[in-house]
């Protein structure tokens, strides 16, 4: 799971570019929007496009959890472990 955090913290700073931002600043736990990393809705729409080409998950907009899987890293990572799984 250490690894999958990784690559979302890369993903999102390369997808966004926060080239002031490292990895490592990124606080699992910590909440991506508003307080915390700071991102905003536009952010989200960039994420989730990068994140469905690196891993291959979709995000449904519309779905009340997506705000959800959006919380903080372990969010994400969660959410697609478990798409991940649900695939094979």
């Amino acid at each position: 799971m250490d690894e999958l955090k990784q690559q979302i913290k890369e993903c999102i700073i390369s997808s966004l570019s926060l080239e002031d931002t490292k990895p490592e600043n990124i606080i699992d736990d910590e909440p991506l929007f508003g307080t915390g990393l700071g991102l905003d809705s536009i952010d989200a729409l960039e994420l989730s496009v990068a994140l469905k080409k690196k891993f291959g998950v979709k995000f449904n907009a519309e779905n009340s959890d997506a705000r959800a899987h959006f919380a903080s890293i372990n969010a994400l990572a969660d959410y697609i472990s478990a798409e991940k799984a649900k695939a094979n």
